[in-house]
């Protein structure tokens, strides 16, 4: 995980041609590499979608997924680091720590993912290990201990000292072989002195180290390493490499760390589950011989093969061919076969147990953030939080006809990507796409154009606004109709009540009559759709409680249709009398700009409406964080170029929703 440009995926593909899975290293600015299979990660040289594969080293089976750095595709790195065991954080050693850095850095905090840390581009100029060691303990708040310090830096750089064998490690013949060396007489006083901070930062968490090392006994390395893996899967240090990927220098000392360091499935801290028959909270320990139970955090559409459903197995194991449960959706289906994924290439599997990572061709409910399990063993894994989207285009085929094979395209875009949603304008009958920033958008009408192949143009991008209320309101609904001669009727008392921003749309039932529980679903359902339906001007509804207090049940007349359509239009009219307010996406700007044109460039974003929030002054450049409307920032590149000469760069990112300004 990393910013743009980083080099994940250039590190991945060294992994696997030193691991041997690959038999030559492919070339990112070539087109070439393995894990960007995508025809367009291949033309842009970004990876867009998170590629899984699986490789061996000493033994030891390393499932690596090589995710996204453009914050557009942040909802890839969420769903691959809400599966993973560990992580490597890769870091520019000229830029040290970058936005999209921070946002990754948040994620893998969120889900408590261990993680081990790899300056990568030590040979470009201006390359500083010692600088991105301090910018990452200061902006990450996290305790970094270097495990290696760099051998020259710049063009010069040829090799890192390994402070715990207390060895000089080279590359020669592609980087694959490694020779190692005894420290030299002039860095042997530097190496000895990071070694005694490595052995100090260790004390901090391990009374071991801090025995010996004040009785003045040699430190082994073998207990070295073991200590450092105890605090890295703590999250309590960050130990730190050194390399040039592209120059084939430093990488298989990263693989040794994933398995020297890293966590295995079974110590990590167990999975939290809800049971929902004994509504409680449970740990999940990774055992393959207990219930079975796995998370469905990807899916993606194969032609051939249909949906593709990339499963994290938590407990238990499902062999190909038999049934499998769908915890949320209460349905059974059946995993016709279960897959090994390497990029977009596969090796059939005949079981899939805990701590793997797969995929089972055969579901066609499951979406991403279900459960999948067996009756006997209901318990929901914790789903993933993804972000709002913020930008929208209409989109329309070049003919009518195509009209209904575009919304089959769509479903299928919008089932792989969470944080693409579509809707169909009442007025204008336009189907409207929302995604997380123009590339996104970019990308997924490229998809419609080049790969399945349908002719449709799109307009120009707009804002995706939301609604609210600003007041508590209580209304009861009555509905009443005859259909095919059978009456249907149902009443609802629904109240509701703003929620704090941020918080999120919340349904409660809080009436004491013992209504069918798919009685209640019905109105759950219901209430469910208006949030998506809005209250004036069709946008989404945010932050709102609604709370059905009153159920007017006859079982002679209640029908599960009558009492969903009931808490629909229920909601909406409560909704329209609580002061509806339309909300806009505020975003986080973050600016990199040269100290020649600072000025210029704080005062392009204060003139579009935006706020700034803080700045600080590196060696190469300024760092300026602020605030600003989606609605302001389109365009915004160009006028960055013009004011800075093509120097200053940007990334966006969706902050939170406020009340819209009349501007």
């Amino acid at each position: 995980m990393a910013h743009i440009d980083a080099g994940k995926t250039t590190t991945t593909e060294r992994i696997l041609y030193y691991t041997g899975k690959s038999h030559r290293i492919g070339e990112v600015d070539d087109g070439e590499a393995i894990m960007d299979w995508m025809e367009q990660e291949q033309e842009r040289g970004i990876t867009i979608q998170s590629a899984a594969t699986t490789t061996y080293w000493r033994d030891h089976q390393i499932n690596i997924i090589d995710t996204p750095g453009h914050v557009d595709f942040t909802a890839e790195v969420e769903r691959s680091l809400r599966v993973l065991d560990g992580a490597i954080a890769i870091f520019d050693a000229v830029s040290g720590v970058e936005p999209q850095t921070e946002t990754v850095w948040r994620q893998a905090s969120r889900y408590n993912v261990p993680c081990i840390g790899y300056v990568n581009k030590m040979d470009r100029a201006g390359s500083d290990y010692f600088f991105v060691l301090e910018d990452v303990k200061n902006k990450l708040k996290i305790n970094t201990v270097a495990l290696q310090i760099p051998i020259g830096r710049d063009s010069s750089f040829e090799g890192v000292i390994d402070l715990i064998e207390m060895k000089e490690i080279r590359w020669e013949n592609t980087g694959e072989d490694l020779i190692l060396s005894e420290i030299s007489k002039e860095r042997e006083k530097t190496a000895k002195e990071w070694r005694d901070k490595l052995i100090d930062a260790l004390s901090g968490s391990s009374d071991i180290i801090t025995e010996k090392y004040l009785a003045g006994e040699e430190i082994d390395p073998s207990l070295l390493k073991s200590e450092i893996r105890k605090a890295v899967i703590k999250r309590e240090i960050l130990p730190m490499f050194a390399g040039a990927s592209r120059r084939n220098l430093g990488v298989q000392p990263v693989i040794d760390a994933i398995v020297d360091y890293l966590p295995s499935p079974d110590e990590t801290v167990p999975a939290l589950g809800h049971n929902t028959k004994k509504e409680e909270d449970i740990g999940i320990p990774c055992d393959p011989n207990g219930q079975p139970l796995g998370l469905v955090f990807k899916i993606q559409n194969d032609r051939e093969a249909g949906s593709l459903c990339y499963v994290r197995m938590y407990s238990g194991s499902f062999k190909s061919g038999t049934a499998v449960y769908n915890i949320g959706k209460k349905k059974r289906e059946r995993a016709n076969r279960i897959l090994r994924m390497h990029s977009n290439k596969s090796d059939p599997l005949d079981t899939l147990s805990a701590g793997d990572i797969g995929v089972i061709i055969g579901m066609k409910l499951a979406q991403t953030g279900d459960t999948i399990g067996s009756e006997g063993f209901p318990v929901l894994l914790e789903k993933m939080q993804f972000p709002e989207p913020v930008i929208s285009i209409s989109i329309e085929p070049k003919t009518i006809s195509d009209q209904d094979k575009l919304k089959d395209i769509l479903a299928i875009l919008s089932k792989e990507d969470p944080t693409f949603t579509i809707r169909e304008n009442d007025e204008t009958g336009q189907l409207i796409i929302s995604g997380m920033g123009e590339l996104h958008l970019d990308v997924l009408v490229t998809r419609i154009l080049k790969e399945f192949k349908l002719s449709a143009k799109a307009g120009n991008p707009q804002v995706t606004y939301r609604e609210s209320i600003s007041k508590t309101n209580e209304h009861n609904g009555v509905f009443s109709k005859v259909i095919a001669g059978k009456e249907n009727s149902a009443g609802i008392t629904i109240k509701v009540e703003p929620a704090k921003r941020g918080s999120g749309n919340k349904y409660v039932y809080s009436g004491r009559a013992q209504i069918p529980s798919e009685i209640l679903e019905a109105i759950e359902r219901g209430v469910n759709g208006a949030f998506a339906s809005g209250i004036v001007m069709g946008y989404p509804c945010i932050d709102i409680t609604a709370t059905v207090t009153n159920i007017q049940y006859s079982e002679q007349t209640a029908t599960e249709f009558a009492f969903e359509a009931c808490a629909s239009m229920a909601f909406d009219e409560a909704a329209r009398n609580a002061d509806p307010i339309l909300l806009e996406p505020i975003m986080a700007v973050d600016l990199s700009s040269p100290h020649d044109f600072v000025g210029e460039v704080m005062s392009l974003v204060t003139q579009r409406g935006g706020q700034i929030l803080s700045m600080n002054s590196k060696s190469d450049a300024d760092e300026i964080k602020a605030q600003a409307p989606m609605e302001k920032m389109f365009g915004f590149m160009t006028s960055l170029r013009s004011v800075s000469q093509g120097r200053a760069s940007f990334s966006l990112v969706f902050s939170h929703f406020e009340k819209r300004s009349e501007r």
